[in-house]
This record gives structure tokens, C-alpha cells and sequence, in this order.
């Protein structure tokens, strides 16, 4: 299998932290390595791994070979804009294809937390198996644990002629729910949250893309016409519409499996997971670099550059870096993304 880590993404939920030339998928989130390279480092352990790409824009072409180990800078393939996950994945295609025309290809996040390497590992040869056995687009799909609303959600039919491979048909992709809906998900046990990677032949990509994103293969066909004679191909790149693989693809096509992990798993979306999967005091405070909390909690303190000291609140996030400092309600840290609107709008660009 050739492996692609999307890694072109802002991260804006993890504003201040993030910024535009270094993003989440860069930051040293869990441990003393960025989320990019935990994930390289994962997929190089793999014995099934042939070789390892990286999708990301022309701002991180520069930062990403210079930070990153265990890729080759000639698998650096730079989009000349971003224009969402299924033109990301199409362009990568291109480059694996003129490798090897039959090659697998796995897709996966550049900033997800996964527990569990024999696992996970397991869980990506069963895709790669079901990918070869039925000619099938396969995707990932976890175990849920409570109805999260933050997640799309993969329905699938028990009934399986591989179940010992834990992969079963798609019935249908639902978008994030609302409560009561992801309560329902929950209690069906026959939904699973999209993991966002997914495994699959080259060939079975473009049939299915041609199929049902025609407008899109036939553009990767004229671009990839350009990467053959290493040619330019920014102006015929800017005319490819934005869309998500999930949209123009998945919930089209009926020639989809998922595969249920085995792995722990956490997309790492916003300041509050990392609040879940860290130590706690035992007023369930999370502090990170300097800082105190008094008569308070449930806070998460990230303040790495200074003190920081909160009296008499609870169910805070408190993220201060060296130029900024968000003070959000832990269950509006969603709303971050207004505050990178904002700075948009007033045309502060050192704050991105």
C-alpha cells in the first residue's frame, strides 16, 4: 500500500496555538512530536507500507521537509490551492498511479490520535484486503462510545460475508446530528463515526470518481497529463471546484465498505479533547505549562509563554500564548472559528 497523510488543513480550533504557516497538524499536542510526524512514524511501522506521500499547500511545502522525517521531499505533492479533500486525494492518486497503475492507496488524517499500533495495523491489512478481494472503496469506521454530535456517522449492514475481517457494507453516510439523532445512532448499534481514512485500488478510485464526480476525473485526467511531462498545472487546478470526498463520493456510491477499528481513536477537534485525554488535578483541572486555578473546575490552562492564574471559575478554557490569549466557555469552544472570521475581517493577519 502507498500511504497519504492530508496534512494542508488550518486547525483553527486550536487558535492561538495554530496559525496559518503552523497549523495543528503541526503542533506538539501529545508528547514531545508533532501530530504530522506521530503519524509518519505510525505508517512507517507498518510492514505493508510501500512508501509515504504528504498532501499540503505551498505556505508548508518548506516547514513540512524541514520538520518531518521518514519522507522523501520528492513525496511532498503540493496543491497550488486548497480546494477541500476529494481534489487533495485526486492529485495524490495521479502520483501514486505513475508509480504503479494497480497500487492500494490509504488515506489518513495528518492529525488524529490513534492508541493501539497492532491494532491499527490489523485494522488497515483487513482493508486492504477487502479493497483487493471486492474491487470496493473501503473506509474506517469507530466504534462510538457516547452520540457525539461533532461527527459524520457510517450506517452499516451486520449481515457480512466478512465479518472475520470486521468489514461490512454501507448502507449510508450521515452527516453530523443533532443530539436526539446521535442518541438514536447510538442506541441503533449498526453506526459507526467516520474516521475520515480510507483504503482503496487506484483503479476502483477513478472508476468510481468518474462515475460520480465526472467533472472532477475529467480535470485530474488533463492535469495528470502536466505531472507526466512535469509540467505546470496550477491554472487547470484553479478551475476544479472545492468538494469533500464524503460529499461528491461516499454518499453517492454504493460500492463501499467499512471496516470497524479496534483502536482507540480521537480527531484531537478542539481544545476540549484535549482536555478529555489529559492528567487532571484532583479538581479535575487540566494546567499545562505555568499556571493555577483557584476555587475552580473542570478549567483547561494551556500557557506555555506565562502564568497564567484563574480565581473562581469553572468549565473554562484558558489557551495564552506569546502574542494572544483565548478565554472561551468550555462548551463554546466551537465557536474559535469566529474569532479567526473576525481577525480575518479586520485584516489582522499576524494574529493568523
Amino acid at each position: 500500500m502507498f500511504a497519504v497523510i492530508i496534512a494542508g488543513g488550518r486547525g483553527t480550533r486550536f487558535w492561538p496555538a495554530s496559525r496559518k504557516d503552523h497549523p495543528k497538524q503541526l503542533l506538539n499536542i501529545i508528547g514531545d512530536h508533532s501530530m504530522l510526524q506521530m503519524t509518519v512514524d505510525r505508517l512507517r511501522k507498518m510492514k505493508n507500507i510501500e512508501d509515504i506521500f504528504i498532501v499540503t499547500g505551498n505556505h508548508l511545502e518548506k516547514k513540512i521537509k524541514k520538520t518531518i522525517s521518514g519522507v522523501k521531499p520528492r513525496n511532498i505533492i503540493v496543491e497550488p490551492s486548497a480546494k477541500n479533500t476529494a481534489p487533495a486525494i485526486g492529485l495524490a492518486a495521479l502520483h501514486i498511479k505513475q508509480k504503479r497503475a494497480d497500487a492500494v492507496m490509504g488515506v489518513f488524517p495528518a492529525d488524529h490520535l490513534i492508541v493501539g499500533a497492532q491494532k491499527f495495523s490489523k485494522t488497515v491489512r483487513s482493508a486492504i484486503q477487502i479493497a483487493n478481494k471486492k474491487k470496493t472503496l473501503v473506509t474506517i469506521g469507530i466504534e462510538p462510545y457516547y452520540p457525539a454530535t461533532g461527527y459524520g456517522y457510517i450506517q452499516y449492514n451486520k449481515n457480512s460475508e466478512h465479518k472475520h475481517l470486521n468489514a461490512f457494507p454501507v448502507k449510508t453516510f450521515a452527516e453530523k446530528p443533532h443530539q436526539k439523532l446521535a442518541e438514536r445512532f447510538l442506541k441503533s448499534g449498526d453506526f459507526l463515526w467516520n474516521g475520515g481514512m480510507f483504503v482503496w485500488n487506484i483503479e476502483s478510485f477513478f472508476h468510481e470518481l468518474n462515475m460520480y464526480m465526472p467533472e472532477l476525473d475529467s480535470q485530474l485526467l488533463k492535469i495528470e497529463k502536466r505531472i507526466v511531462k512535469k509540467e505546470n498545472f496550477s491554472r487547470l487546478w484553479n478551475k476544479i471546484e472545492p468538494d469533500s470526498i464524503d460529499y461528491g463520493l461516499f454518499e453517492k456510491t454504493k460500492n463501499i465498505h467499512v471496516v470497524r477499528a479496534e483502536f482507540e481513536w480521537n480527531d484531537l477537534g478542539s481544545w476540549n479533547s484535549i482536555f478529555d485525554i489529559s492528567r487532571k488535578t484532583k479538581e479535575n483541572n487540566v494546567i499545562r505549562g505555568g499556571g493555577i486555578v483557584l476555587d475552580g473546575k473542570n478549567n483547561f490552562i494551556e500557557s506555555h509563554d506565562h502564568f497564567t492564574a484563574v480565581i473562581g471559575q469553572s468549565d473554562l478554557v484558558v489557551v495564552s500564548t506569546e502574542d494572544a490569549t483565548l478565554v472561551v466557555a468550555k462548551d463554546r469552544v466551537e465557536e474559535v472559528k469566529r474569532i479567526i472570521q473576525h481577525l480575518e475581517k479586520t485584516k489582522k493577519k499576524d494574529l493568523l
